[in-house]
Formats: C-alpha cells, structure tokens, sequence
C-alpha cells in the first residue's frame, strides 16, 4: 500500500476534466442545432447522454480521494471522533449551498422583492463570507474573520427569510440539489471508510452491497417501504463514490511509474466485467440518470476505471501532465469553479439579447467550451487573490 505523500497527477487531472464538463454541460441546455447525445436524457429516455457522465464522474473522483484524504489526517494525529466531525461539518455545508442553489431556479424575484441575479450574487457573496479559506491571523484579524462569517451566516438567513417560489412555495429541500447530492455520498462513502480503512476486500463489498441496494430499488423492492423516503438521494450515487474508494485502494496497491502493466490490466478488467454487467441490467432496465438505474451504474463505471487508468499512464508514468495545464487549476478549485455560474453565465445574463449565431450549433458550443475555460480563469485569479472556497 501506498504510505507516500506525494500527489497523485491523474487524481487532480480527472477531477479536472470532470468539472470542466460539468461547466461545459451546464451551459449547452437551450442551444439549438446540436447533438443529442450531448444532452441528458430524460427521465424514460434510454439513452447515455454525455452530459449524464459528467457528475457521476466527479462522484467517482471524489471517493478517489477519500482514502487519501482520510489517511493524510491520521498521519497528522486527528482522532477518529474529531475526522467524523470534520465529515459531518463538510457535508452540512453542502447541504446548504446546495438547497440554497435549488431554491434558487425556482424563485420568484415579484414576490421578493429582488431580482434573481442581486438574489444569486448576494448568495455567492455568502457563501465566500462563510466557507472562504482564510489566512492564519493575530488576534485583531482574527475577529475581523470572525465577523465576515458572522455577516455570511446573516446574509444566508436574510435570503432564506425572503424567499418565495414561483408557485408560492417556501424555502424547502425540492431536492438536494447536485452539491447536495456530493454532500450525502461523501458522508455515506467517508463514513464506511471510516470502518473499512485501506482493506480493498471489505471496501469492495461494502461497493457490492451498495450496488445490491441500487438493483433492488431499481426491482421496486422497496416500493412502499416508509423509511426509504428518508434516506437521503439513492444507493446508485453513493455506488459511484464506493467505485472510486475502490479504485484508489487499487491504484495505491498496484500502480508503479516503473511498471505500470498490472494496473491498467485490472483496472481494464473491472471495466470489462462492469460492461457486462451492464449489458446484462439493459435487459431489466433502461440506462436513466433521472431514475438512477444499475445499468447507469454499471455502464458509467466501465468508463471511469479504464479511463482513469488510462489518464494515470499519461500524466504519472508519462508526464503528459502539462498537456492539461489550462484546466487544472479545476481539479484542486473545484467549489469555486462550480459556484463562480451563479454570479457570471453568460446565457442568464445575456438571454434573448445573446447573438444567435452564438445560440446554435458549432458556434454554441464553441462558446460554451470558451466560457467553461474562463470560468476556470476567474477561480485560478481568485486563487491568485488569496479567495477561494473550500470546506
């Protein structure tokens, strides 16, 4: 097993990549004359769409760096209760950045009584306030920071006092929304990791009875079962977050810069066998992020493991790492790349008055890819500046 620090260039790279298409898909909703399978596909639709890999990816590069992760606060001296209080206060604060960005698309700026975009920015605003990384301080600026997050805290309850949806409706968890969704499987897959430390065996079958969950509620066995209801997004999202603990445990016990054969054979294999499955699960269910089926599960798994192994050899053992230099900064910015759209997307900002050239086809897409790359920018200059998030 891997004990070095050293970082892993392909954990970061895949991350990277991931958020760079999570900015990319969330901006082409709207454009006309383009593929559709760039497009989600909808909730009955049978159908893999690119942009349906896109956040099962950044689950799976986000279990990839639990074991690390956990493993590097051990090492330091952390205790097992103060690492759990550590989980339990990330996951919360993605709970609420992601009902707060929930609430948000359905607000209704008449009722109250501010536009959406001063809403949202006053949002983001917060959220910097509250979960910015701030320096180490004297006792005078120490209180100042005190009191920033103070004034966060405040804006946040100050907004959710406000608010009112569309159709009249409160302040709610609708759903969890995606960093939501983060948030519950980090806690899921953390917390059993928590128990099964660096065993690939006990982590492989904890990702086997996750997977078991996911099948047996896509079969409609837990149909009328109360206690579903309150478990918080589905097994399906928490397997991907257990298939990336899994590749990491792989990664740290079988790469080697020097010989790295037998790991892109058994990570090739995994995703061989994950293929089959899927094919097998096609025969029982559609592939359907909406619905969140095994064969979604499976099929987007056979992806990741290959490809990550595949990254690794190029960035790692090759050193092809500067080939993606342009996107990095993503893959260790990653929140403030993704909450930078609430404040600047030039498709809610420019609306109807966005040229149309830029609306359809290669061009809108092309654009897309552009604003992806400056959002990135804009977090690598906020980096720069010392304002970043991280919880």
């Amino acid at each position: 097993m891997r004990t070095t620090t050293s970082r892993i260039e392909a954990l970061d790279i895949f991350r990277a990549l991931t958020m760079f298409f999570m900015l990319f898909v969330n901006d082409i909703p709207g454009l006309k004359n383009i593929p559709h399978w760039l497009l989600h596909a909808q909730r009955n639709e049978d159908m893999l769409g690119f942009s349906d890999t896109i956040f099962p990816g950044f689950l799976f590069a986000m279990g990839m760096a639990i074991p690390f992760a956990i493993e590097n606060r051990i090492r330091k001296g952390d205790t097992l209760p103060r690492i759990a209080w550590h989980v339990l206060s990330r996951t919360i604060a993605l709970l609420i950045m992601g009902l707060f960005t929930v609430n948000l698309e359905s607000l209704d700026p008449s009722a109250t009584g501010i536009s959406w975009i001063l809403f949202s920015s006053i949002m983001v605003i917060a959220f910097f306030l509250v979960w910015s990384v701030y320096p180490k301080a004297t006792d005078g600026k120490k209180y100042l920071f005190t009191g920033m997050k103070i004034v966060g805290v405040l804006l946040l309850v100050y907004l959710f006092s406000i608010y009112e949806g569309q159709d009249g409706s409160a302040f709610s968890p609708k759903w969890w929304g995606i960093l939501g969704l983060i948030g519950w499987t980090y806690l899921v897959c953390t917390f059993i990791y928590l128990f099964t430390r660096n065993s690939i065996v006990y982590n492989s079958i904890a990702w086997g009875i996750l997977i078991l969950c996911s099948v047996l509620s896509a079969s409609g066995v837990f149909d009328g079962w109360a206690f579903v209801g309150y478990i918080p997004s589905e097994a399906t999202l928490h397997g991907f977050g257990m298939a990336g603990v899994c590749a990491s445990l792989i990664m740290q016990k079988y790469a080697n810069k020097q010989s790295p054969k037998p790991f892109m054979i058994i990570m090739s294999c995994i995703g061989a066998v994950l293929l089959v499955a899927a094919i097998i699960a096609h025969q029982y269910w559609i592939i359907s992020k909406l619905q969140g089926t095994p064969t979604w599960l499976f099929y987007c798994c056979a992806i990741f493991f290959p490809l990550f192994a595949c990254i690794y050899w190029l960035t790692d053992v090759k050193g092809k790492s500067h080939w993606f230099t342009i996107i990095k900064p993503a893959g260790t910015i990653t929140l403030t790349c993704y909450i930078i759209p609430y404040v600047w997307s030039i498709r809610a900002i420019a609306g109807p008055h966005h040229p149309a050239l830029l609306n359809s086809g290669i061009p809108g897409l092309i654009t897309s890819l552009i604003y992806s790359l400056i959002v990135i920018a804009l977090a690598w200059l906020l980096m720069k500046m010392k304002i970043r998030l991280k919880i």
